[in-house]
Formats: C-alpha cells, sequence, structure tokens
C-alpha cells in the first residue's frame, strides 16, 4: 500500500511541477502564447471546420439510418475472411480512407455503441480505420511541403497500404472471437425518422469538430511554448544522441519529436534534406497521426469501454510500416527533375487554404460518399427484395 501511495504522490507531484511551469511560461510569453492561438484558430477556421464537419454528418447519417447494415450485407464476404469483423465495419473503413482523421475512428464507435459489432471487433478497426485524407495528403502534404504531386501520390498509397496491412494483422487479435454472424432480421433502417437522425448528427457533428479543435488549439500552445523555451531543442538533442546510430542529427530529432505529439507540425517541417529521409519520415507521422489526434480519440471513447492500448498499437505499427513502404518505393519511382523542384517553398502554414475551397471540396466529397453509400444501400434493397419474390414464387 505505501508503494502503490508513493506513485501516487510523485505522480501529483510531477502533475503539479509541470502544471506551475506551464503558468509561469504562459505569464513570461504571453505573446507567443497569443500568437499560436491565433495560428490554432485560424487552422482551425479554414481548414478544420469546412473540411471535418461535412464528414462528421456523413458518418453519424450512415449509421443512425442504419445503412451500415446494408452495406455489412454486401461486403460481409470481403471484411470478414481479411479484417475478421463484420460487414458493418465496412462503413468505418471507407470513411477513415475519405474523411480523413477522426472520422473512422468515431464511425467504429458509433457502429460499436448501436450494437452493430462486438466489443472485439471496435477494437480490431480502431487499429486501422482512422487515416489521412487524401486531401491532405495530396494537397498539402505532397504539393505544399514537398513541391510534388509524385511524391503526394506515394504518401497516398503507401498510407493506405500499411492500413491494410495493420487491418491484416489485426485479425489476429483476440483469435477466438469471431465476427458476430448475421444480422438477426436483416438489415432495416434503425432511426424513427430521418428528421430525429439528421438533427442528431448535425448537433453531434459540431460538438466533435469543437472537441477536435480544442485539442488542436491546446497542442499548437504547448508545442510553441516548448520551442521557445529552449525544451524542444534540449529533448531533441537528447534524442539524437540516442539515436545516432541510425543517423539521425539534432534536425531531424526535433522534427521527428514534433511529429510525435501534432503531426501536422511535424510534416510541415520536412522542408529540407535528402528526399528518402523526408518522405519516410512523412509517411511515418502520417501513419502515427500524433498524440493530439489520439486525445481527439480518446475523447470519443469516453465510456465505451474500449480498449485505446489497440488503438495505440496500431498507429505505431501503421507508421512503421507506412515508413519502410515509402522508403522501399522512393526507388522504384523515377524522380528525374532537379533537386529544386522537391524543395519547392513550403506553404506558409496549413491554415493558409482558402475556406471557401476548404468547404466547397469538402462539402462535394462528403455529397458523393453520402450517394454511392445510398446507391449501395438501394442495390441491397433490391437484391433482398428479388431473392424474397423469388422465395415465395
Amino acid at each position: 500500500m505505501g508503494r502503490i501511495m508513493g506513485k501516487a504522490l510523485y505522480r501529483d507531484i510531477l502533475l503539479g511541477v509541470g502544471l506551475l511551469w506551464a503558468t509561469f511560461a504562459l505569464v513570461l510569453w504571453p505573446e507567443q502564447a497569443m500568437g499560436a492561438m491565433r495560428d490554432g484558430i485560424k487552422l482551425c477556421g479554414n481548414v478544420i471546420l469546412p473540411s471535418l464537419f461535412p464528414f462528421f454528418v456523413l458518418s453519424s447519417l450512415v449509421v443512425e439510418l442504419g445503412m451500415s447494415r446494408y452495406l455489412g450485407k454486401l461486403l460481409e464476404p470481403v471484411m470478414a475472411p481479411l479484417f475478421r469483423v463484420n460487414g458493418n465495419c465496412a462503413a468505418a473503413l471507407a470513411l477513415g480512407f475519405v474523411g480523413g482523421y477522426p472520422v473512422g475512428a468515431q464511425t467504429a464507435i458509433q457502429i460499436y455503441e448501436n450494437g452493430q459489432c462486438s466489443r472485439t471487433e471496435a477494437e480490431r478497426m480502431l487499429a486501422f480505420c482512422n487515416n489521412s485524407g487524401p486531401a491532405f495528403i495530396l494537397g498539402v502534404v505532397g504539393a505544399g511541403v514537398f513541391g510534388s504531386g509524385t511524391a503526394g501520390l506515394l504518401l497516398y498509397l503507401t498510407h493506405l497500404l500499411a492500413s491494410l496491412v495493420v487491418g491484416f494483422l489485426f485479425r489476429f487479435y483476440k483469435p477466438g472471437e469471431e465476427p458476430r454472424a448475421g444480422h438477426g432480421r436483416g438489415p432495416q433502417f434503425q432511426a424513427s425518422s430521418f428528421s430525429r437522425a439528421f438533427t442528431k448528427s448535425v448537433t453531434g457533428a459540431l460538438r466533435s469538430t469543437l472537441n477536435i479543435c480544442a485539442f488542436i488549439l491546446f497542442f499548437t500552445v504547448f508545442l510553441r511554448i516548448l520551442a521557445h523555451a529552449g525544451i524542444m531543442a534540449r529533448a531533441a538533442s537528447l534524442m539524437s544522441t540516442l539515436l545516432a546510430p541510425l543517423g539521425m542529427d539534432q534536425t531531424w530529432a526535433e522534427r521527428l519529436l514534433t511529429g510525435l505529439v501534432e503531426m501536422s507540425s511535424g510534416v510541415s517541417s520536412l522542408t529540407d534534406g535528402a528526399m528518402s529521409g523526408r518522405l519516410s519520415m512523412a509517411a511515418f507521422m502520417l501513419g502515427w497521426a500524433g498524440i493530439s489526434v489520439h486525445c481527439q480519440v480518446m475523447a470519443f471513447l469516453g465510456d465505451s469501454g474500449l480498449s485505446i492500448r489497440t488503438y495505440v498499437v496500431g498507429k505505431l505499427l501503421h507508421g512503421s510500416i507506412s515508413a519502410a513502404l515509402a522508403a522501399l518505393l522512393f526507388r522504384w519511382f523515377p524522380w528525374s527533375g532537379p533537386a529544386s523542384v522537391y524543395l519547392a517553398e513550403q506553404t506558409e502554414a496549413i491554415a493558409q487554404l482558402d475556406f471557401t475551397q476548404a468547404l466547397t471540396i469538402s462539402a462535394a466529397v462528403s455529397w458523393g460518399v453520402w450517394l454511392a453509400f445510398l446507391a449501395l444501400t438501394v442495390f441491397v434493397v433490391q437484391k433482398n427484395s428479388g431473392n424474397r419474390q423469388r422465395t415465395v414464387v
């Protein structure tokens, strides 16, 4: 008992010292903190809100209306043998690939809370369904940071492939538990009315988006203060010493540390150096997603009872496999242009993306995915109706 109380006491002391230091940091460097907040608010207003909100509404409607049950019946032959999850989980995989962090994780949690999959299936999904969207990788990372559409395509391909590999590996998680068989009475619309599902989806989407913005603002200020205080440089120096056998210097270590905490800031720092190293580190950061994204997922987990450990292990595997694949594919892709082509000026900040453009693209893609889900649902309904008619005859 004394040993446990001692650990709790040390933990409380460390937390108290950390909070005291944070208070002094805000008092000592208010301009830096306010500048970071302005950048974070600009990022949330110009990119996060317009790009994620439509997909959160879409993912909620797919689950609330029970459309994932229709898709589950159609995609069961693919999801069960590959990932050992039932077909309902296909909605989380599809939306995770298109919508970006953390749409896939939120959809997986909603599917579980609506009783459309087991706890083990939900934990398997969390390990590989929370992925970066194509707009961010192809546009911001590829064109903005690397100045190359080829680099963006390579990173997106490695990101998708690594996610599927992680999903296949996690089929062996709790091997004694098989996918939930069947759907009882068959697929059916779950919500009592469309208006109820729509209002619940819109209000929930806004609440989820604001949660994400809160974490982004916190980590933006957190990283800016650490950098200004010189703590990031000291930590990077220590990491570079430990990883010196791998050829990592302090600059690369500082980039890696930044990406481990906040992915977009880490990727945006990869503006110079060897192309192979930059691509591999960007692939790792995109797969790992960063502590900021992990906190967003933890906020969605709430009281669901799902384990965060499988999610974190899955993201670590995703980052590692992505980095290895990027290094491998880099040797196969033709990089015939001069170095200046790939070292084009970095976009000043992700927040500089135009609000109207981001909103238009996100809404268009969201409606496109929604129509695709609707078309698949109609197809399954017609197919089931035809089967029933033949059975009656």
